[in-house]
């Protein structure tokens, strides 16, 4: 899972960092609103970290950019504010929780994993659905009622990220960098090749669902049911 945390106190970002590194998460720092902002929009992100104060752009203006723009990504806001009026603000702004300073290690890692259960839709049993397909989270099977067919982790990770940004187009930068990281030396081929991957497991499961090509612009995920009669 991949968190961006933006946070102008540095010490506090880096301690909150290396916490979510002990779980293997993949963590970014950023320090001012407007980087976080750009950071945010690149949609590679599972979870956002978002304090209230920040330089440059306040966390709660951020906040409203991200919705107003339909970035889905779950927000949780951090602030030295606890009062009603200051957490209601902040949640009908937007955030998907909301943390007062100063708080436990304990606490932010059970708010964390309990956003990582509920984005993009992912229900109980650890299943994953999109039209008539079920991507199962802990074994990587990709099923439909009919059949079902197991997926390698890179092509089980790539079809995650399509179904969690359902109703939006994925360019082939963002999904090098959600998959492969800002330092790889991915580039288009190998998403092409990935695509490709999955393309015909959907259709050797006999699947409705479609990774449509947007010309000039990137990959979405289609689920067409039948309208013959």
């Amino acid at each position: 899972m991949r968190i961006l945390i933006i946070e102008d106190n540095v010490r506090l970002a880096e301690n909150i960092s290396q916490l979510f590194k002990k779980s293997n998460y993949i963590v970014t720092c950023v320090y001012n609103g407007e980087d976080g902002l750009d950071f945010a929009l690149t949609g590679i992100y599972d979870i956002i970290v978002l304090d209230t104060k920040l330089p440059k752009m306040d966390g709660i203006t951020l906040l409203k950019t991200l919705r107003k723009r339909n970035l889905p990504t779950p927000v949780i806001l951090i602030s030295d504010k606890n009062t009603p009026s200051d957490i209601v603000i902040g949640l009908d702004s937007g955030a998907d929780d909301y943390l007062a300073k100063p708080f436990s290690p304990e606490v932010l890692m059970a708010r964390i994993r309990a956003l990582g259960r509920r984005k993009g839709g992912i229900v109980m049993n650890n299943i994953l659905s999109f039209g008539d397909i079920e991507l199962n989270t802990s074994n990587f099977m990709l099923s439909t009622q009919s059949s079902e067919i197991n997926l390698t982790r890179r092509e089980y990770e790539l079809l995650e990220f399509l179904i969690l940004r359902k109703g939006m187009i994925s360019p082939k930068e963002t999904i090098i960098e959600k998959l492969w990281g800002f330092d790889s030396k991915a580039n288009a081929n190998h998403v092409e090749v990935y695509i490709s991957f999955l393309r015909k497991k959907l259709y050797n499961i006999n699947s409705k669902v479609t990774i449509d090509t947007i010309r000039g612009a990137g990959y979405e995920l289609k689920y067409t049911e039948n309208t013959a009669t």
